[in-house]
């Protein structure tokens, strides 16, 4: 079905979908958790993999470009192309959900293999192509289905697929060595056996639950046979034609992707200072361990930060089951801002934290913004889109993600050479301090409907 322009009234917009129930939109949703589960796997251990590979510290931004490079690229044009699309069988979005994850399941089973630091950074940029191949569509695809009451629980629901994959991944290499009795000695490579297998456990996880997706949900079929060609008539088809709506669509953002890019801009960096070291600087600075001279000791502390890592997520799982309570409550923006504050406040704790055990509470508090950084932002952004172009619109969001986190790679390993001393867990509190820098502004820059009926 060729999608309408936006319609700002809310109940003529709610009348023009029909109502889906819990059920359908779970198989909506679920192949989220296998993007996620191998999307975990890389982020809670490629610094590992790294420095067990020889990287050192100021190095690690550099080597983490792959993600955003390949986000800034991959992600408007397959939104472009998935706007154009139509199969009979296979749908709109669905063919860019099964080619990517076939092909990102390939990318984890090699990822472990890898024997240089050179053949792991080429591999990341592989698998992150790919993983972004699955996942923008996704975004489009929960747009694209629910009326404007339901986006909120389907952009939850995602989240909430997100909360319990990222759970689960990040215990997979502890629990493979305490259960199943896996190894932790490292391979010919120089990577832990137990790292290894997860990722190939993720490999097929991903697959799986795609697939899932793929064959369990359905879309709209075009119902004017014109459609693609209204769709060129603007801008013209081809890589041109692509070229000139990707620009054309920077150009005349919507007021409300502005002011919300702002927000996600100064979000996303304290998200991968987390990510570029809460792992490893709890692994050297709590527990005093060095993959040189202490590997056991610090195998245990990549673990124990993973695990914390997953009840992060948990607490984003059992969270994201309340979003829609706190939306009722206090409205997007406002559920928005204070999830990031409590973020914020999370991360700028672990700089201080000697006892292991408190670092669970600290993650926990970045669980809650997480499952608000997920799902509230492409909520308060997808009623404000035009309906035919939600799919490049939502990969040009992905900019103001991607963007400071090459920022970040090209730059921060000076910063943490030059003025932070390779402190890992100071750059992880600068972190906190950027989101709740972001939750501050999105309280006064902000825009939200009024009226507008939630779940």
């Amino acid at each position: 079905m060729e999608p309408s322009p936006i319609v700002l009234d809310t109940e003529k917009a709610i009348q023009a979908k029909p109502h889906f129930n819990f059920w359908q939109i779970w198989n909506m949703c679920f192949g989220f958790f296998g993007i996620q589960f191998g999307w975990s796997l890389q982020m809670n251990n490629m610094s590992a993999i790294y420095e067990y590979l020889g990287a050192s510290a100021e190095q690690i931004p550099g080597l983490w470009l792959a993600a955003p490079m390949t986000g800034l690229i991959v992600q408007p044009i397959i939104g472009y192309l998935s706007d154009r699309t139509w199969h009979p069988t296979w749908g709109r979005r669905r063919p860019y959900f099964l080619i990517g994850a076939i092909l990102s399941s390939i990318a984890l089973f090699i990822m472990p293999n890898s024997s240089a630091v050179w053949m792991a950074a080429g591999t990341l940029w592989i698998l992150d192509s790919c993983i972004n191949v699955s996942m923008e569509p996704f975004r489009a695809f929960v747009a694209d289905n629910l009326n404007e009451r339901q986006r909120p629980f389907g952009y939850a629901m995602q989240s909430m697929f997100i909360g319990a994959a990222a759970f689960i991944a990040g215990f997979l290499p502890g629990l493979l060595v305490n259960w199943f009795g896996v190894s932790r000695d490292q391979s010919a490579g120089g990577i832990p056996q137990n790292i290894m297998w997860s990722f190939y456990i993720g490999g097929i996880m991903f697959l799986v639950a795609v697939l899932y997706t793929v064959l369990r949900s359905r879309e709209y079929p075009p119902t004017d046979p014109n459609w693609r060609q209204q769709l060129n008539a603007e801008h013209g088809s081809g890589f041109s034609g692509a070229i000139k709506e990707i620009t054309a669509s920077v150009m005349h953002m919507p007021a409300q992707m502005k002011r919300l890019a702002l927000v996600q801009f100064l979000t996303w960096p304290g998200l991968f200072l987390m990510w570029f070291y809460y792992t490893t600087g709890v692994a050297r600075d709590i527990f005093k361990g060095d993959p040189g001279t202490s590997n056991e000791v610090y195998t245990r502390g990549i673990e124990h930060a993973n695990a914390t890592a997953s009840v992060l997520n948990l607490v984003t799982f059992l969270f994201s089951l309340t979003l829609s309570f706190w939306v009722a409550k206090l409205g997007k923006k406002m559920t928005h801002t204070f999830c990031l504050i409590i973020g914020g406040i999370g991360l700028t704790t672990v700089k201080y934290i000697s006892d292991p055990g408190m670092l669970y509470v600290s993650m926990s508090m970045v669980g809650i913004a997480w499952a608000s950084i997920l799902s509230m932002p492409y909520s308060m952004l997808a009623g404000y889109l035009p309906a035919n172009k939600i799919g490049i619109y939502m990969g040009i969001f992905n900019f103001f993600i991607v963007l400071p986190e090459i920022i970040a790679s090209l730059f921060f390993g000076k910063i943490m050479q030059s003025l932070l001393h390779n402190d890992r867990l100071l750059a992880v509190q600068i972190g906190g301090g950027l989101l709740i820098i972001a939750g501050i502004i999105c309280a006064f820059i902000v825009k939200e409907k009024t009226n507008e009926d939630l779940l």
